[in-house]
């Protein structure tokens, strides 16, 4: 990471009052750069960003080649065919795919052919099996040494003309564009077996406190299971980054700098809980003291609490760091909202916003505290009106991991807004599809 001017100071509490969602993704974001490039095999390309131009470096189709299976016939024999007659021409081979003709066509003759087999100089188009009598001749027993064209052929139908499909020379695929599966069939298509692309972001996880207990671990009185890792992992997975799970650091400075330590080769660190106004200050102790972390309070519920900043490697480096609240769902929805954008940005994407649609409320979305308002709701097709229509998926408390789970988006509701009811028409930050669209 290249190091970064535009930061702010050495800061840990909270400064003021709430900043804005915008103000908070843009001081995040600022912290970020776009990772260098790797050569990839082309499977693990899909969905990476293409770091330049790919060019062809030959024709595709490479010679004219026939469109379907059915009978190369000469130019000069096109006029000859008529709605009323039939021309009769003499078969004098045939040519299947992955051949190549022996030699040039002749005017009377004709070359049975297969699909994708290049057709041969001086062909005018290519007649369908259908378009002929070969059936009747195979059925009557015939050899097939003349065949009757009865169909009129357009000039040049069913031949695919080289180049018709890429150019030598031309740029296939675009620096800066995101893969997608007909995207890694082209580059297939040209020879290639990888491709340039931006580098997966390596993320650090680091969880925090004492009541953390990892799974597998036989339960203990008053701890946890540590659900944030994994959550916050899984989410990396999906945005495209490669999630590294450090550990869990126990409400220690000496804990905390030893996770830190271990997540020091990662392109981002991530860490959960520690950042309230409320928590003890160790967290935003020991990340002050290690980079420009500063602490803010943000306008959205859940996840009001955020921390963001760059951390400093013992070699000069700095890593982008963003703290995430403790609570589970107020997780989901701050990386969601923050951490996602910023892992894409460093992916080389940049549209970094969810898909958003207009959903009607089947419940009501309270907001007495006037900030924006990230409710967990399932969202279906309304068949009736085939627009979309959402509920609320559970609960809507911070700590209720259940209703994220359920939810296939985030219904917002406006700082300004004192709530939607029953009925509104909500914009829904779409985390998946109803299953009739999928």
């Amino acid at each position: 990471m290249t190091e970064h001017t535009h930061h702010d100071e050495h800061v840990h509490a909270d400064e003021g009052d709430m900043i804005s969602i915008e103000e908070a993704l843009k001081r995040v974001l600022s912290y970020t750069s776009i990772l260098p490039p790797e050569n990839r095999p082309l499977l693990e390309s899909l969905g990476g960003v293409l770091a330049g131009d790919i060019v062809a470096g030959f024709d595709i189709p490479p010679l004219p080649n026939s469109g379907m299976d059915g009978y190369a016939v000469h130019s000069d024999d096109l006029a000859r065919v008529s709605e009323a007659s039939s021309v009769e021409l003499s078969v004098v081979g045939e040519v299947a795919a992955g051949s190549v003709p022996k030699g040039p066509l002749s005017p009377g003759s004709t070359v049975r052919i297969m699909t994708g087999a290049p057709v041969p100089v001086d062909s005018g188009a290519v007649v369908p099996f259908e378009d002929t009598d070969e059936l009747e001749r195979r059925g009557a027993g015939q050899d097939l040494k003349t065949i009757a064209i009865q169909k009129v052929p357009r000039a040049g139908g069913n031949i695919r003309l080289a180049g018709e499909d890429i150019a030598a020379g031309s740029v296939v695929l675009t620096g800066g564009m995101t893969l997608r599966p007909c995207d890694i069939g082209l580059a297939a298509s040209l020879g290639l077996t990888q491709l340039p692309v931006i580098r997966k972001p390596l993320v650090a996880i680091i969880s925090t406190g004492d009541e953390i207990m990892e799974p597998g671990e036989e339960s203990r009185p008053g701890a946890i299971y540590n659900s944030n890792a994994y959550t916050i992992a899984s989410f990396v997975s999906r945005s495209g980054g490669t999630p590294q799970i450090i550990g869990t650091a126990r409400d220690t400075e000496d804990s905390l700098n030893a996770m830190l330590d271990l997540a020091m080769g990662a392109d981002l660190v991530m860490t959960s809980a520690g950042v309230s106004r409320g928590d003890y200050d160790v967290v935003k102790d020991v990340l002050a003291s290690r980079g420009h972390i500063v602490n803010r309070s943000v306008r959205i519920k859940p996840a009001r609490p955020l921390a963001f900043g760059a951390l400093r490697t013992g070699d000069g480096r700095e890593i982008p760091h963003i703290g995430l609240p403790g609570n589970p769902v107020a997780v989901v929805v701050a990386f969601e909202v923050f951490a996602r954008p910023a892992i894409l940005a460093m992916s080389g994407h940049t549209s970094l916003d969810r898909p958003v649609v207009q959903a009607v409320l089947d419940d009501p979305i309270r907001n007495p505290d006037h900030r924006r308002v990230f409710a967990r709701v399932q969202v279906d097709l309304d068949e009736e009106t085939g627009g979309y229509r959402a509920k609320l998926s559970g609960s809507q408390g911070s700590g209720v991991l259940t209703a994220a789970a359920a939810a296939n988006g985030l219904a917002i509701c406006p700082e300004d807004s004192d709530g939607l009811k029953p009925g509104d028409i909500a914009a829904v930050q779409m985390l998946d599809w109803p299953e009739q669209m999928l």
